[in-house]
């Protein structure tokens, strides 16, 4: 997929930011069973997703498609507890729910939400930086 260049729009990169927080918050308080592995593991990879879209509007990109967001989140240099390259892998086990019918483990669904713990605070902190005017 394309970007579509206009003018960076702050106020909505703030927003997705806002968003992303919130869900997130939320997402990882769910209880972990085979019911919510799901929507666990869907709703943490569009949470990293939608701080790849804040910069990316921030930066006066229109995003189609979730590829120039995950790259883009690939792309920061932000010291975490694992590596950020394993947004791919969320993406993959994500892609697999939506559109196979996979039923995440237990384990696949601990895996995305230790991941996010460890990860997604430091990933925002950077994103709002960047957002703020910041570093990029």
């Amino acid at each position: 997929m394309t970007q579509r260049f206009k003018r960076p729009d702050h106020k909505s990169a703030l927003s997705l930011i806002e968003a992303a927080e919130r869900e997130m918050r939320f997402t990882l308080q769910l209880p972990i069973t085979e019911e919510s592995g799901s929507t666990i593991i869907k709703n943490i990879y569009d949470n990293f997703r939608k701080l790849g879209d804040a910069i990316l509007v921030r930066e006066g990109s229109e995003p189609r498609g979730h590829d120039p967001s995950i790259k883009r989140m690939l792309q920061l240099n932000v010291p975490t507890p694992r590596p950020i390259g394993l947004i791919e892998t969320l993406r993959t086990t994500r892609s697999n729910v939506q559109y196979y019918g996979y039923i995440p483990t237990a384990s696949d669904t601990e895996d995305a939400v230790d991941f996010a713990k460890k990860c997604f605070p430091a990933l925002l902190q950077e994103v709002k930086k960047i957002i703020a005017g910041g570093k990029n």
